[in-house]
């Protein structure tokens, strides 16, 4: 079920006071040899699929040389959220050792579901690396993908790049010019680690799954950084469709999108649209809608819904039910 519509002003980049200390700085792709962190978080993933992402991650790694001739040294760290492993340590062993020659690898099991935000972030936690760049365990990247994802941030004002995805491209609209988007999907993007502290990570305590990349995109805004869609970029997202060749969701995925959107919502100074959205749950034909409506409810009274920002919808973008206008329908 899509958000309600409304629909906003023209995009505007760099508002808020969180933009001033980032909107002047150089490019900020401009170590010796830059450092990429690849994270992935795991939830009873496919090693088979696992593995597969790993090897084209090896080939993207070996022609990861900026255009300048500086080599990119790229790590891949992995978090399990599993309730049991996905790989013991003998496998996990094999693993490094054939991927060494490209890949730093390395492999923790949480041994509880944190969420994707919360498994990011955990991920990220005390890394030095230059940037991160986020990645579904089930994604097969193109052998240029490193390279072609970090060549915007040679230029100012870069804060986030997405690559593409097939076979289901995400619709949302982008400048054809100049990539500019108004979020990036974390199946596949990158942004510099300094950024990501500075915003202090995903929201976690409000985002257990989905819209955290919105949430993020959109704090990278205010940082007055752009996010850029890098439609070269290309990799393959696992996505099972239905015999009408659409999209089904799981009803994992049904609840916890309806979960994110309202949140989102209230976040982003947009209670109209949480109200509305409600009333749409509560008599959705899915239980999973109405649930996430009560959760929502549940939290108001509680008092732990997110402190609201954005107040003059400067930022965050809600239109046609999406949040960022489509170019086609899927």
């Amino acid at each position: 079920m899509n958000a309600p519509s409304s629909r906003p002003g023209p995009l505007r980049l760099g508002t808020g006071p969180e933009s001033r200390p980032w909107r002047a700085r150089p490019p900020l792709l401009d170590q010796e040899e830059p450092v990429l962190q690849v994270q992935s978080v795991l939830y009873n993933t496919d090693p088979e699929g696992v593995e597969r992402s790993l090897a084209s991650l090896e080939r993207a790694a070996e022609l990861a040389i900026l255009p300048d001739g500086r080599r990119v040294r790229v790590l891949v760290r992995y978090g399990d959220c599993s309730p049991l492993r996905v790989f013991e340590d003998d496998r996990v062993a094999e693993i490094v050792e054939r991927h060494s020659s490209a890949l730093d690898i390395s492999y923790t099991w949480f041994g509880e579901n944190l969420g994707s935000a919360r498994g990011h972030n955990t991920l990220a936690a005390g890394s030095r690396a230059d940037f991160f760049m986020t990645l579904n365990p089930d994604v097969v990247v193109s052998p240029r993908t490193i390279t072609l994802l970090l060549e915007p941030f040679l230029r100012t004002g870069v804060g986030m790049t997405e690559a593409k995805q097939l076979p289901v491209e995400h619709p949302k609209d982008y400048d054809r010019s100049t990539g500019e988007t108004s979020w990036a999907a974390t199946a596949c993007a990158v942004f510099p680690r300094e950024l990501f502290e500075d915003i202090g990570g995903f929201d976690a305590d409000t985002f257990f799954m989905y819209c955290d990349d919105v949430d993020f995109s959109w704090n990278v805004r205010r940082h007055g950084m752009r996010v850029v869609y890098q439609p070269a970029a290309t990799v393959f997202h696992d996505k099972r469709l239905g015999s009408g060749a659409s999209w089904e969701p799981t009803s994992a995925e049904q609840y916890y999108s309806a979960e994110a959107a309202l949140l989102l919502f209230h976040k982003w100074s947009r209670t109209d649209l949480a109200e509305r959205a409600i009333g749409d749950f509560d008599n959705a034909p899915g239980e999973h809608y109405r649930a996430a409506a009560e959760e929502f409810r549940r939290r108001r009274r509680e008092e732990r819904l997110p402190q609201q920002i954005d107040s003059d919808h400067e930022v965050g973008v809600f239109v046609e039910g999406f949040y960022a206008p489509h170019r086609f329908a899927l």
